[in-house]
C-alpha cells in the first residue's frame, strides 16, 4: 500500500530534509516583509514556512514513532490551506497578466506538494476534535491579522485590487482544510494506520 510506503524511515528522512530545507528557504523568502512587520505580528506573517515547520516536527516525531496530535492538526490544516492558497494565487497572477517567472512555477509545484503530503499522511495522524478547535481559532485569528490588519503575504500588484476577495477565499479555504482533516481523520477512524 502506498501509505505504508510513505511511512518507511528512508522516506520520512527524505521528506524531513526536503521540508526542513523548504522551511528555511520559506523564511528567507519572507525576509523583506518580516523586516517591515511589527514584532507583535511576526508569528502570523510567514504562513507557508510555518506550515512546513509544523510538518517537519511531525516527521521528526514519526521517526521517533510518536504522534503529537495537536502538532499534526496544525501541520495538516495549514499545509492544505496555504499549499492550495499559493497555487491559486500564483495561477491568478498569471491569468490576470502579472509578471510570472520560474520562481512562480517553483512556488506552484512546491506548494502543491505541501498540500498533497498533508493529505497523503492523513491516515497516520492522531488528531482529536479539540485539536481542530484550537487550530480553527488559530487560522481565523491569522486571517484577521492578515486581512484586517493588513499583514497578509505580499501579492502581485495585479492582485491587490482583489485583496478583499482573497481574504474571503482564504477564510473559507481554512474551513475546507479543517473539514477535510475532520472527515478523513477524526470522524472516520477506519482510515487510520499505525506507524510501521
Amino acid at each position: 500500500m502506498f501509505a505504508e510506503f510513505l511511512a518507511r524511515p528512508s522516506i520520512l528522512w527524505a521528506l524531513l530534509l526536503v521540508n526542513g530545507a523548504g522551511t528555511l528557504y520559506g523564511f528567507y523568502w519572507y525576509e523583506g516583509q518580516l523586516a517591515q512587520t511589527p514584532v507583535i505580528f511576526l508569528p502570523f506573517v510567514p504562513d507557508s514556512p510555518t506550515a512546513s515547520l509544523f510538518f517537519t516536527g511531525v516527521l521528526a516525531a514519526f521517526l521517533l514513532r510518536k504522534n503529537i496530535g495537536l502538532l499534526e492538526a496544525f501541520a495538516a490544516v495549514t499545509l492544505i490551506k496555504y499549499g492550495v492558497w499559493a497555487v491559486v494565487i500564483n495561477l491568478g497572477q498569471d491569468i490576470l497578466g502579472g509578471q510570472v517567472g520560474w520562481q512562480n512555477y517553483m512556488l506552484i509545484a512546491s506548494h502543491f506538494g505541501m498540500a498533497l503530503q498533508a493529505v497523503l499522511f492523513l491516515p497516520y495522524y492522531r488528531i482529536k476534535p479539540w485539536h481542530l478547535v484550537v487550530v480553527g481559532i488559530w487560522t481565523v485569528h491569522n486571517d484577521i491579522i492578515d486581512y484586517v490588519y493588513g499583514m497578509h503575504p505580499w501579492v502581485s500588484p495585479v492582485l491587490e485590487p482583489y485583496i478583499d476577495h482573497i481574504g474571503y477565499f482564504t477564510f473559507w479555504l481554512g474551513m475546507a482544510a479543517i473539514a477535510i482533516v475532520y472527515f478523513y481523520n477524526v470522524r472516520h477512524r477506519k482510515y487510520r494506520l499505525d506507524l510501521p
